[in-house]
């Protein structure tokens, strides 16, 4: 039996009114990575982004990772503890650039960007201090993505990286402030620790996050007197309640702050930049009323320095001394021990990965999970941070608005 043309237009729109099922597109899963770690080429970096063990771990699951030689010599991993367990060693820095994902700790300079290929996925750090403008534009010509491993958020929206290097900048400050005290390295021969009979030596720590609070839980271990100054109540509250300890806190008052230093043996400064630096807190003066041969750490180097009087400088020569002080103020504290830095980036490190291979490439995990997606700075060759974008006078767009536009 024949339909005419009425009967046959009434059947199709009755048709188009009844329910249909989704059509959800579905990723391919499980996918093999191609992952390059080069050679760390900045003076002050020692630490290395995947650690033995962990290539081990990736190639077990069926990815392919290639390391170029002697990456890992400063945090003293030999090629052969990376070859035996499956990684690729490459003594052709170019041909390592030629890995889907690069894997680096420290950001790119303009050579290592040359040899990057087209749209390649690119994890490093990223230092907004000193961050050039050349470099951001190089990168956005070959499209990279770029992901900065130090803004990647956890479910609880805090920075895992950034707190692990800051445990281990916290302790380490502590550990080099005692170095720095003994009779070994010309100082007062003053032991940091709490002696029976003996009054126990004084401590400043300017800064109540996660270096501040590792310094300060190392030195209270060993019976030293502590005294923080932060000007957030919540974080002077939360380091309380974290080490389980009553200390002494203040918010940063001027006078307050002077007479602790005056009495104080060690000064560690642990202030967090809430910019591009981080706010100078003591003043030159009040350097010039500390004790002959107490000792400032500044961890907060690395963006400009709390103290007046820090200058930078290198691990080689790490120490200067001005007003009878002695000064320590090397960015990347992290990387004097370059080993347990690297363990623990790669604890991070290695699950991600195996994450982004689950979900089907790194494209497809910038736009599930909202947490890294908050470490993109530059999307397909788009830059997406406003910060850098306002800074360099760069055009920039919303990362949010460009995924929901795909």
């Amino acid at each position: 039996m024949s339909l005419s043309g009425d009967a046959l237009k009434s059947l199709a729109f009755q048709a188009s009114l009844s329910p249909k099922e989704e059509m959800l597109e579905i990723g391919q899963k499980n996918q093999s990575l191609y992952i390059g770690i080069p050679k760390e080429t900045e003076l002050q970096e020692q630490r290395v982004a995947l650690v033995p063990e962990s290539v081990g771990f990736l190639v077990a699951n069926g990815h392919r990772v290639v390391v170029e030689s002697g990456a890992g010599q400063k945090a003293n991993f030999s090629d052969s503890d990376y070859s035996e367990l499956g990684a690729e060693i490459i003594h052709d820095t170019k041909e390592v650039y030629q890995a889907d994902i690069i894997l680096k700790v420290s950001p790119p300079n303009n050579k290592e960007i040359s040899l990057m290929k087209y749209k390649q996925i690119l994890f490093s750090a990223l230092q907004l201090t000193v961050q050039p403008k050349d470099a951001l534009e190089k990168l956005m010509s070959k499209k990279i993505t770029a992901i900065a491993w130090d803004y990647i958020e956890d479910e609880n929206g805090s920075f895992p990286l950034i707190r692990s290097m800051g445990e281990i900048a916290g302790t380490t400050s502590f550990l080099i402030a005692a170095e720095l005290m003994s009779n070994a390295n010309n100082g007062k021969g003053l032991m940091l620790g709490g002696v029976a009979g003996i009054s126990p030596p004084e401590l400043v720590i300017i800064g109540a996050g996660t270096v501040g609070q590792f310094a300060a839980s190392a030195a209270l271990a060993l019976g030293v007197s502590v005294k923080v100054f932060d000007n957030s109540l919540f974080k002077l509250r939360r380091l309380q309640n974290e080490i389980g300890h009553k200390v002494f806190t203040s918010v940063i008052q001027p006078k307050v702050l002077e007479k602790a230093l005056k009495r104080c043996d060690v000064a560690i400064g642990a202030i967090s930049a809430s910019s591009f630096r981080t706010p100078c807190v003591v003043s030159e003066d009040m350097v010039k009323k500390m004790k002959s041969g107490s000792v400032i750490v500044d961890v907060s180097i690395d963006t400009g320095g709390c103290f007046e009087t820090s200058e930078i400088r290198s691990h080689e020569n790490p120490v200067y001394k001005k007003y009878g002080v002695t000064h320590y103020c090397v960015p990347n504290i992290g990387s004097r021990v370059s080993r347990t830095a690297s363990y623990s980036l790669s604890n991070i490190f290695s699950p991600l990965l195996i994450e982004i291979a689950d979900s089907g490439g790194c494209e497809k995990l910038i736009q599930s999970a909202k947490g890294f997606r908050h470490g993109v700075y530059i999307y397909n060759g788009t830059l997406t941070s406003s910060i850098l974008g306002e800074a360099f006078d760069l055009p920039h767009k919303n990362l949010d608005l460009l995924i929901s536009a795909l």
